[in-house]
């Protein structure tokens, strides 16, 4: 039985590594999307590049869902390192998503009742496996996002001290939840571009190209074995 899986990366440099290891897809045009397919084995894979930001995200993945029912996500890319354990070219898994930006109690005390939305222990099994055969150091922790590129110290210890996350970014959050509405398997794999500071505009321009390569080649080997 033919499985679907879908990757989703915000910017086009997020996947420009797995369009080069999926050549000669097929293409579809959903909500204002190009939905990218190739077939791996037994599975197939759908690719998007979903644009940055939550709405962004979350348009992209409900389209994804709705047109071709994948049995699992994966929200693949780069990322702020939040924690002090966590370096440049160090790969964070989610454990759990969340927004940093929104009141919880919003998502909590009403619809979806819900504002912190765990990852698939399957996926983290085999992102932390893939991961260890490439010999890349990986963690799994909370990822949080918000509708802000994050490079100012003040505004990481902010973060650092409510919500305690390993990573920042601007979408897992959003894909997290619609993928949890939807009752979809989910993981967000995020390579650590920067440090989330007063550098990390630097140090992103330095190593976005090295650490979406990084995350590229795990989200394919990934999709091998899935």
């Amino acid at each position: 039985m033919m499985k679907t899986i879908g990757i989703i990366g915000a910017m086009p440099s997020e996947l420009v590594d797995i369009r080069k290891g999926l050549p000669n897809s097929e293409i579809q045009k959903k909500a204002g999307f190009d939905y990218y397919l190739n077939q791996v084995g037994d599975t197939r894979v759908v690719h998007v590049c979903s644009g940055i930001a939550k709405v962004n995200a979350a348009v992209c993945t409900q389209a994804l869902i709705d047109t071709f029912q994948p049995d699992a996500i994966l929200n693949a890319g780069i990322a702020g390192g939040m924690n002090p354990e966590v370096h440049v070219c160090d790969v964070v898994v989610s454990s759990e998503v969340l927004p940093h930006d929104l009141d919880l109690h919003f998502l909590k005390d009403y619809p979806p009742y819900c504002g912190i939305y765990p990852a698939d222990a399957s996926l983290i099994a085999l992102a932390r496996k893939t991961c260890e055969e490439f010999g890349v150091k990986v963690f799994t922790g909370r990822i949080v996002s918000g509708d802000e590129f994050v490079t100012d110290s003040a505004r990481k210890a902010d973060i650092q001290s409510r919500l305690t996350p390993y990573a920042v970014d601007m979408e897992s959050a959003a894909v997290g939840q619609c993928a949890y509405r939807n009752q979809v398997p989910y993981a967000s794999i995020r390579c650590i571009s920067d440090n989330a500071d007063d550098e990390g505009a630097m140090s992103f321009d330095q190593f976005e190209k090295i650490a979406a390569k990084r995350v590229a080649d795990i989200v394919l080997r990934m999709v091998e074995h899935f």
